[in-house]
């Protein structure tokens, strides 16, 4: 509390370090509820976002093999609720999708003296929903091509 000479006593001045602490903490807490209350709001909504899911190939045909560079994971744009994404994306047992290779498609293509094999990964896109079950769906995967080399299986 003020004097009537315009100082502060060491008493008072403690009692508004202590209110002010106290508001801050008030705050605070309300801060963080707030935040809780809109997260779980926006968990309601439809979203889009990208999650990276292993793959494994399956039924890879005599005559073509694997290269060193196909990637163990894709890159899938899903849209879906937000407690469906976050589910998924949370969910540390990621079972790998299976891309059956003698089912999906390939098209060959001249690459010098060999012939080589490639798979639009938007053809996959419904086989992929039906393994994910996961109350959201794929709209796209990257990336939009996998190539693969003929000769023998390594």
């Amino acid at each position: 509390m003020e004097s009537k000479d315009g100082t502060w006593s060491a008493g008072s001045l403690k009692k508004e370090t202590k209110k002010t602490n106290r508001n801050v903490l008030v705050f605070a807490f309300f801060l963080l509820l707030s935040f809780i209350f809109w997260y779980l709001n926006s968990l309601g909504k439809d979203i889009e976002t990208d999650i990276k899911y292993p793959v494994n190939y399956v039924n890879i045909p005599r005559n073509r093999s694997l290269p060193l560079g196909i990637p163990s994971q894709l890159s899938l744009l899903m849209k879906g609720s937000g407690y469906s994404i976050l589910k998924l994306k949370i969910s540390g047992n990621k079972t790998p999708v299976e891309i059956d290779l003698s089912k999906a498609g390939a098209k060959r293509y001249i690459n010098g003296n060999s012939s080589d094999y490639y798979i639009i990964t938007s053809d996959l896109v419904q086989n992929l929903n039906s393994q994910l079950k996961a109350g959201c769906k794929v709209i796209s995967v990257k990336p939009d091509t996998l190539f693969f080399s003929s000769g023998q299986t390594k």
